[in-house]
């Protein structure tokens, strides 16, 4: 096989990458990063016209490794560098046993800026490493395989959001295919969901675990359903709120603070949110504990359906959730994007289904998740040079991404199919997917089509 081409672009928050581990080396010493977009680093030079962070070139990171300095951007918590070697590391550090998908492919990364210190990067933070990167395959005259391990669960999940909206946009842009992983919610009981209908009011509860010093809850619906909410706190005591009146609003309920926001839909979506924040009031450290409940009353029910959220990942205690929870449409943002191939995750030990993967919807000749691939125990590249094990959609997602990159070597760099990327690359891979035998309709919420199978998916 000729050298490969490929661009394997790794968008992360906010971990990056260990420059210094051998897998991401050439022989000689070199590097194989096509470059390093560290939005973190304010000493340096951003890329382009972006405005933040530090862009390190070939020549600026081999200068490092030269220098056997420490590298002004780390990997503190090895998210990032683990994925990387999925997609493509080349195993030198463990004489190719360990290598990745895609070994020989080029590495571009861009290490995302947090609001905080492990905090969620900006809409506009995630949009600016996406369009570097595209750019960057553009000007190198390369295709680009993007892997986004990276997802929360702040918006509608119907792709009509911006960065959902963003991403089928850019995927259209050069010859680029874009890979999300569908988040590791499934078995969280951090979204619940159901259908209004007029005279019936609908009751949800959902717990509060001691210590919580603040909580999010988004509630989506459609525009033009109308309903009162009624929040009850474990006392028994209650507030009322309209929908219908747009703003923010501010109560208090057994010494917790109520901020409500209720939006209406905007340019891009026509559905509605209402968010509400719960923090302490006063003198106190957390929010009230125990089972809270928020009852719908219909006024004018067209549609019905409704959705409510709460936050994603390790922002809350695992303790915190709804009562009766629903496990579709636990698929994070930006893997609910119509062009993005989302992955879920399984067993491959047991050939089963991981239940913390989220899981989708069939609807609308839309699925989610689109295929699934291994992502429980995966060995990978740990910073410091060695291996480690990790779980989760961030390592289910590398593989498609290194699969996909193959796919693109074969068609597009080796000349047997010019135009094999984006959606192309997509059906090919839905097309080898194989099914699990504990499932009997395909496709369906949890593995889309069926697991990877690259052999399979070659034309």
């Amino acid at each position: 096989m000729e050298e490969a081409k490929i661009n394997i672009c790794i968008n992360l928050t906010p971990e990056g990458i260990d420059i210094y581990h051998p897998d991401f080396r050439n022989e000689d010493g070199t590097t194989r990063l096509a470059g390093l977009w560290d939005q973190t680093v304010t000493s340096g030079t951003p890329p382009m016209e972006y405005p933040i962070g530090t862009f390190f070139s070939r020549e600026d990171i081999n200068t490092i490794l030269e220098s056997g300095e420490r590298a002004p951007s780390v990997d503190l918590s090895g998210h990032g560098t683990h994925v990387t070697g999925i997609a493509a590391g080349n195993g030198r550090a463990s004489q190719g046993r360990q290598r990745g998908v895609a070994y020989e492919a080029d590495i571009l990364v861009v290490k995302l800026r947090g609001k905080s210190q492990g905090g969620f990067p900006q809409t506009t933070e995630l949009m600016m490493g996406v369009d570097f990167c595209v750019r960057k395959a553009i000007e190198l005259s390369q295709p680009l395989a993007l892997n986004l391990s990276y997802g929360n669960s702040y918006g509608s999940h119907d792709g009509t959001s911006l960065i959902e909206t963003y991403l089928d946009e850019v995927a259209g842009l050069g010859r680029t295919t874009i890979c999300v992983g569908s988040g590791n919610e499934g078995n969280q009981r951090r979204h619940a969901s159901g259908q209004l209908v007029m005279g019936m009011d609908y009751r949800i509860e959902f717990t509060v675990a001691p210590g919580e010093f603040s909580l999010g809850l988004q509630l989506w619906k459609q525009y033009a359903d109308k309903f009162q909410i009624t929040l009850l706190a474990p006392s028994g005591s209650s507030v009322i709120l309209s929908e219908n009146i747009q703003g923010t609003y501010r109560h208090i309920l057994d010494g917790t603070e109520l901020l409500w926001y209720v939006g209406e839909p905007s340019p891009y979506s026509q559905n509605q949110e209402i968010y509400l924040e719960m923090v302490p009031e006063g003198v106190q450290t957390n929010i009230q504990s125990g089972i809270w409940k928020i009852q719908l009353s219909p006024r004018r029910i067209v549609e019905g359906n409704f959705d409510l959220w709460l936050p994603s990942g390790s922002s809350i205690s695992d303790e915190t959730g709804f009562l009766v929870p629903s496990v579709d449409t636990t698929l994070t943002i930006p893997s609910t994007a119509t062009k993005a191939i989302t992955v879920g995750a399984y067993n491959s030990d047991t050939d089963s289904f991981a239940f913390f993967s989220g899981q989708g919807y069939v609807c609308c000749h839309l699925v989610k998740p689109d295929l699934a691939a291994p992502g429980v125990n995966i060995v990978s590249c740990a910073p410091g040079g060695g291996y480690t094990a990790k779980s989760g959609t961030s390592m289910a997602c590398p593989f498609v991404t290194g699969s996909a990159a193959l796919l693109m070597q074969y068609g597009i760099v080796q000349g047997y199919d010019p135009y094999l990327y984006g959606q192309k690359v997509k059906a090919y891979l839905i097309r080898g997917a194989r099914p699990l035998s504990v499932y009997g309709q395909y496709p369906n919420e949890s593995v889309g089509w069926g697991v990877l199978c690259l052999r399979n998916s070659l034309p």
